[in-house]
């Protein structure tokens, strides 16, 4: 069973590279998705990137997951901490997901300190750079056989 993999990107994601490079680093979204594609096919998954600063259009995407999709990663970005319309379209799917954030959340503004979508993902990796994508795929890869029945 092909185990299909889509990595959600939200708002100013589409800066890496230049966006606070000491927060973010030097690596590109472009390059970011590139390696995340490469991973992918090393642990046997199917990678699709996309990336929006556009709430309803994340949750489009989200909806049109359903059913051909088995994992989402997702860093929704800014809307992490503002969007339920993400949060109810993750619930929506029944795609189990893991959210992923660049920065470590709980160590920047006290806005950024809640998340809307930790209660409804799987688990969040936070604070490791770019390295946490990679990460999310090793789980996604663990878990993939208990898909395999479904």
């Amino acid at each position: 069973m092909e185990i299909r993999v889509c990595v959600i990107q939200g708002p100013n994601i589409n800066m890496l590279g230049t966006r606070e490079p000491s927060l973010y680093g030097r690596l590109t979204l472009e390059q970011l998705h590139e390696e995340l594609i490469e991973a992918g096919e090393k642990e046997g998954l199917s990678v699709e990137c996309f990336q929006s600063n556009h709430e309803g259009e994340i949750v489009e995407k989200v909806h049109s997951l359903a059913g051909n999709t088995n994992y989402i990663i997702i860093n929704a970005a800014a809307y992490t901490h503002t969007s339920i319309a993400i949060r109810d379209a993750l619930l929506a799917v029944k795609i189990p997901a893991i959210e992923v954030h660049i920065s470590n959340i709980y160590a920047r503004e006290g806005f950024r300190h809640k998340s809307l979508l930790a209660d409804v993902v799987q688990g969040q990796i936070c604070g490791l750079g770019p390295l946490g994508y990679h990460l999310a795929l090793q789980a996604v890869s663990h878990y993939a056989s208990s898909l395999e029945g479904e």
